[in-house]
């Protein structure tokens, strides 16, 4: 015989089955804390390898920063110890707009800034528009691009300073051989010359910094959209200034920030090649900081200088990225 099964008795009224945990939606489910735990040991982890490399900035960076500005509001200078370091307020600030070399300064280096920066920008792009196409040796021609940027300024400078000498000089040599005119030019002697002079030695070595910049933009650039705009039958000049422009947007933004900085605190070149020289006409900002500081030892003004240089520098990459940005939102 077999066991009698007892029928099934549905639930009552007071028994409810317990439905099954549905999945959370929207991550408003459960929480786990072990999975949020490893979570948090690795945000902390990470921290303490980043913690060492933050306290180096810090000290190589903000302590000198902070230093420089009490400098700025106080007379530090050696050649007036009866003063030394007496509270002077915005005094050194003062100094800037009456003294009568820091607004020339400041002209000749936003003059040079304009120049030299376009100059590079042109150039560049066009070198890199050239590298970026396929040709044989390429690689090479990439390598032997970056040479002038592997030399050292002061070294660079200094060469090009020989090169330009009236007597002995390249320059002068290449031009009166080839009926030119300047090829009898004491260079580094007339202001215009010499700006000219110090703005090809700038440019020689920084062209292909720039070059790099760009090229590295125009390589992430996909090549299926020069194909689609080649079977639209568009022309050489509509894709370079409707794809390749736009396209090449950020990586333009970073080169131009870095030149442009770079150009307007220059003071190497100028220090090797002229000196500031002839007389004062190719001194800039970062010259005459040098001059406040090392030679009038005057570090309160020269201080004051460097802080207004810090700003100036700091409108000027907000000015490119805010241009850009807009330029991105329309």
């Amino acid at each position: 015989m077999t066991a009698r099964q007892e029928p099934a008795t549905p639930a009552g009224p007071l028994e409810t089955a317990r439905p099954a945990a549905a999945p959370a939606i929207g991550g408003n489910g459960p929480r786990r804390p072990h999975s949020y735990s490893l979570l948090a040991q690795d945000r902390r982890f990470g921290y303490a390898l980043v913690a060492p490399a933050v306290v180096a900035l810090l000290a190589i960076t903000a302590f000198p920063l902070i230093y420089n500005i009490w400098n700025s509001f106080h007379q530090v200078n050696y050649l007036f110890p009866a003063t030394f370091g007496d509270f002077a307020g915005i005094a050194n600030y003062k100094r800037l707009f009456t003294d009568n070399l820091f607004v020339p300064s400041l002209v000749r280096t936003l003059g040079f800034t304009a120049v030299s920066v376009a100059v590079e920008l042109v150039i560049g792009l066009a070198l890199a528009l050239a590298l970026n196409r396929p040709f044989r040796g390429r690689g090479i021609v990439r390598a032997a691009v970056l040479i002038p940027w592997a030399v050292p300024t002061v070294l660079s400078a200094q060469l090009w300073k020989s090169m330009f000498d009236p007597q002995s000089g390249f320059v002068n040599y290449v031009l009166a051989h080839l009926h030119l005119p300047l090829g009898h030019t004491t260079w580094l002697a007339g202001t215009w010359t010499a700006w000219g002079a110090i703005l090809i030695a700038d440019a020689w070595r920084n062209i292909p910094f720039m070059t790099l910049l760009l090229l590295a933009g125009l390589q992430v650039i996909p090549r299926d959209i020069y194909e689609a705009a080649r079977i639209d039958g568009a022309g050489a000049w509509q894709t370079f200034r409707r794809l390749t422009l736009p396209l090449l947007k950020p990586a333009l933004m970073v080169a131009l920030i870095f030149r442009t900085l770079s150009s307007f605190l220059i003071f190497d070149v100028v220090y090797v090649m002229t000196g500031g020289g002839p007389g004062n006409s190719t001194q800039v900002l970062a010259y005459f900081n040098w001059q406040a500081m090392l030679q009038q030892y005057n570090y309160g003004y020269g201080a004051a200088v460097s802080v207004a240089l810090m700003l100036m520098a700091l409108i000027i990459a907000a000015v490119y990225v805010v241009a850009f940005r807009t330029e991105q939102v329309l």
